[in-house]
């Protein structure tokens, strides 16, 4: 087959329709709310050696560190046809916990993989301290259990003692195992997809067609990058705390572009802290993919091939690049937006022009869970709350959407008060919280619940203490605020917090508005 713009065309949507349609088998077949409502999941196609040749347009924090997961699960085992393995643990390519990813191989009638297509899915709980297993951790082992690459299925079969073995260590197994058993089906349609692919093309055009994605998609970067002007750039932002004492966490970026390459260098970050807010190195490539590919525009297939010309530079045992046994909850929700706005701080120096201001920069994650008077059953809930985008030279900011490092739905009133032991008393628009500029920055949201038995709740957020800042100009986007309301009155919360609710407490999160873009009129 010859390589085309054509054909290129044909085989990016041919491959990224694979993942998109392992999304929607694993949507519709899960269990949770958190997976089949809010879709917190993301899908990939990977070539032999497990670079990404496709991603479903999924969420970013997942998709740019699920090679790292790939990769070593090819370190650790071959295999076989029917065969596929697990894996969460965040120091061999994971990110936190509660994300657990699939691989399988696709042989396509061959003696060893063509390709590997993944599955990562956000479980709601797996065995951590707190319901929801987002705790306030000072160590891995409060977070969960810990799976390194493993099988979870072999000769087609589920294996029964691996599942037994994590069931047994949740809080909600009949749910853990309704999602595995979707993320399964999802990959076993991945599998079927690639194969029908090969068989209608051959091995040697597929995998040509993979490679030569890949190359273009490195071009297509290098010449995004060339176009941006050339020098180095530095940018810092904070953290409001790690849940356990500590305060205004620094990272620090040095950005450096030249000959349509660029370098991205953390090493002067903050070392990692007590507290759940550290992330490991594969989110720090995360952050660097999703802002240098939005940058990029266009069509671009994002695969592999979008880092060959970008270096990111980290130090072990900071924020940024944590050792083990790091706690790292929040790193993957909290410290991935924050390395993002870091980013786009730096680049705003080069580009003030493209750069929009911050966004919300946190997911405002709630996890809450106890015992269902209703089922007589525990239960686990887990959502993450929007909040306003920044303001750009074409215009506002979106209000009360998802941004940046995460790509979600919510939870609807209706799905969650049916699942859950819990009454959605007020969810609307934050309005006016969006930063004042000649764009002004989109408003936040308030979500409100109440609890109708007693329960435990972790909020973990961030932009409580500063909001997002403002470019060119504009202003800061209102702080986010957390509250907790019982009979005695209303209770300010910090960013990140542990408290048990009682029938009739309620719970409120006001997510912060996105920065204002320009100076206001």
């Amino acid at each position: 087959m010859n390589i085309t713009p054509i054909t290129l065309e044909v085989f990016k949507n041919k491959f990224a329709s694979v993942a998109e349609e392992m999304g929607s088998a694993l949507c519709r077949a899960a269990y949770s709310p958190n997976i089949k409502e809010r879709c917190d999941f993301s899908c990939a196609v990977f070539d032999a050696a497990g670079d990404m040749v496709a991603q479903a347009a999924h969420i970013p924090v997942h998709l740019g560190s699920m090679p790292l997961s790939v990769a070593a699960v090819l370190e650790a085992m071959e295999l076989a046809p029917g065969e596929m393995a697990m894996l969460n643990d965040p120091f061999r390519g994971g990110t936190h916990l509660p994300d657990i990813t699939l691989v399988a191989p696709v042989y396509a009638g061959g003696d060893a993989p063509l390709f590997y297509v993944a599955s990562r899915a956000h479980h709601a709980d797996v065995g951590g301290m707190a319901a929801g297993s987002m705790p306030l951790s000072t160590s891995i082992f409060q977070e969960g259990l810990v799976i390194p690459p493993v099988k979870i299925v072999a000769a087609g079969e589920i294996v029964p003692d691996v599942m037994n073995l994590f069931l047994a260590n949740v809080r909600t197994p009949t749910e853990r195992q309704g999602d595995f058993a979707a993320q399964i089906m999802a990959n076993r349609v991945g599998v079927a997809r690639m194969e029908a692919l090969v068989a209608a093309y051959g091995r040697e055009a597929v995998t040509a067609m993979s490679a030569a994605l890949m190359d273009y998609a490195e071009r297509l970067m290098r010449a995004a990058i060339a176009a941006m002007p050339e020098g180095s750039y530095a940018a810092e932002d904070f953290l409001d705390d790690d849940g356990a004492g500590n305060a205004d966490l620094a990272i620090r970026l040095t950005l450096s572009l030249a000959d349509g390459e660029a370098e991205l260098d953390f090493t002067d970050s903050d070392p990692q802290t007590a507290g759940c807010v550290n992330a490991v190195r594969a989110i720090a490539l995360s952050a660097a993919l999703y802002v240098l590919r939005a940058l990029a525009g266009g069509k671009m297939p994002t695969n592999a091939g979008c880092m060959r010309p970008v270096t990111v530079t980290t130090k072990a045992g900071t924020l940024v690049d944590a050792k083990f046994p790091a706690a790292v909850a929040g790193g993957n929700v909290e410290t991935s937006q924050r390395i993002v706005d870091v980013i786009l701080a730096a680049l705003a120096k080069a580009l003030p022009e493209r750069i929009p201001a911050a966004s919300q920069g946190t997911m405002n994650n709630v996890a809450m869970g106890g015992f269902d008077p209703r089922t007589k059953k525990p239960f686990t809930y887990y959502e993450t709350l929007a909040g306003g985008a920044g303001a750009d030279r074409d215009g506002d900011g979106q209000s009360a959407v998802h941004s940046h490092m995460t790509n979600t739905r919510n939870t609807p009133v209706e799905a969650l008060e049916y699942a859950y032991p819990l009454r959605v008393t007020r969810y609307a628009v934050r309005r006016n919280s969006g930063g004042p500029g000649g764009h002004v920055g989109g408003d936040g949201l308030v979500r409100e619940v109440e609890a109708l038995a007693s329960m435990e709740a972790t909020v973990l957020s961030e932009r409580r203490l500063r909001g997002p800042w403002g470019a060119s100009g504009g202003g800061e986007g209102a702080p986010g605020v957390n509250t907790v309301t019982r009979r005695r009155g209303e209770m300010v919360m910090p960013a990140k917090f542990h408290v048990r609710l009682h029938a009739g407490d309620r719970l409120r999160l006001e997510t912060p508005g996105g920065g204002g873009y320009g100076p206001a009129a």
